[in-house]
């Protein structure tokens, strides 16, 4: 206790030197965990868009041949069929598959009214593209409904709260143009634009609304792509398929195109990787200047009391107490300042962490490119305990120094 007193006494009579250490500490802390935290926070908010869709997802779209093949002549139109899906089917990558039919149509329900994106989809659609159900909110169309082309429906949660208001949706019927559909479930999930979208059996869509049983979307999931070459080498395959299907040279990038959510997810947090990386380097160099800092303010502060040792060694004082005095100050110097650095940069992190929710609260797209700006305990606690250690090192070396010289030519000293 008499230690701890006497610390405390030369700390405030040495304010000036106290406040500078314990700054170079609490900078280094804020710092770092600022810098760790924006970019967990970034990499979160991201990640947490994807997580909205199934990220192995692909879908893709016919578009227009630009170069002759087979005899046949560039600019012609493309359009999916029945083939194209059992194509898709066959390849051992895809884990489920469906045809894609868009049609804008009016929904009308009593008074209430709209025009919506009407989708024929089969059941594989529902996982493709993470749609949700609530409890009560009903299922979305299973086989049964394809096989029978029934007359059924499921509607965006957007679309329920502008037809229905506050009643019910579940068993009412809507109609679509002219034909009355059966309302079985509510999507949940939240759009991110658009008014919402309407979707029906897929055998359905082609009986009322494509009699030439052509179609412009086929969508899939994938397994086992795991990396960007597999998922490159995979959509050659996809376009060479369609290219012997459909009669057109699989070089052709205009004759269809493929859009890959895998790959764009490995290669974005590919790019995050580099992110983490590239902070974590900012932040140790900034946590290696904190060191600096604790140590040059360390050794000039032994330096000064060079002579006060010399003064304890003549009266009696052991070495070992002189050494454990100094150590102690470095210990609670590093200690209640790498606290404070710790609780400034974890309150600054979750202030805008907040704010940033708040902002994404409020918009209809439900969008947010910072969430969640955490920090992991581990990664404070070890940057702590570094600056503390490098404050121990620093005061102990010069105080061993000076506990070996005699003490009067440690009193000598200016």
């Amino acid at each position: 206790m008499d230690i701890i007193q006497e610390i405390l006494a030369g700390l405030r009579h040495n304010l000036l030197r106290t406040v500078l250490t314990g700054l170079s500490v609490s900078w280094g802390i804020f710092i770092l965990i600022v810098l760790l935290g924006a970019g967990n926070g970034l990499k979160n908010g991201v990640t947490s868009n994807f997580r909205d869709r199934a990220t192995n997802t692909v879908q893709m779209w016919p578009g227009e041949t630009s170069q002759p093949y087979k005899g046949l002549k560039s600019g012609r139109s493309l359009q999916f069929s029945e083939k194209e899906i059992n194509e898709v089917n066959d390849l051992s990558e895809t884990t489920g598959q469906t045809g894609i039919i868009n049609k804008n149509s009016t929904i009308t329900y009593k008074k209430e009214y709209g025009t919506y994106r009407l989708i024929g989809a089969n059941i594989d659609y529902e996982k493709i593209f993470n749609l949700k159900f609530d409890k009560d909110g009903g299922r979305f169309i299973n086989q049964l409904d394809m096989t029978a082309s029934k007359k059924v429906i499921v509607l965006d949660q957007k679309i329920v709260d502008v037809l229905f208001k506050t009643e019910p949706a579940l068993g009412k019927y809507v109609k679509v143009g002219n034909i009355m559909f059966q309302v079985i479930g509510v999507n949940s999930k939240k759009a991110r634009w658009g008014d919402g979208n309407a979707y029906i059996p897929f055998t359905t869509a082609q009986t009322i609304y494509n009699p030439n049983k052509k179609f412009n979307s086929i969508a899939m999931t994938v397994d086992g792509l795991e990396s960007e070459e597999l998922n490159d080498a995979f959509n050659e395959k996809l376009k060479s398929n369609m290219g012997q299907s459909m009669n057109f040279d699989p070089k052709d990038t205009q004759a269809i195109h493929v859009w890959n959510a895998q790959r764009d997810y490995i290669e974005t947090m590919k790019i995050f990787g580099g992110i983490t990386i590239f902070v974590a380097i900012i932040g140790i160099f900034t946590l290696i200047a904190g060191i600096v800092g604790v140590s040059n303010i360390m050794l000039v502060s032994v330096k000064e009391r060079t002579r006060e040792i010399g003064i304890r060694k003549a009266i009696g004082a052991p070495p070992a107490t002189i050494l454990r005095s100094i150590i102690i100050e470095a210990i609670l110097i590093t200690s209640i300042f790498g606290y404070i650095g710790m609780m400034f940069g974890v309150g600054l992190t979750e202030v805008v962490s907040f704010v940033m929710e708040k902002s994404a609260a409020g918009n209809p797209d439900g969008m947010s490119v910072f969430k969640d700006p955490t920090v992991s305990l581990t990664y404070v606690l070890v940057s702590t305990s570094i600056l503390i250690i490098a404050g121990i090192i620093a005061g102990y070396l010069p105080a061993r120094r000076a506990v070996r010289i005699k003490p009067i030519e440690a009193m000598r000293e200016e």
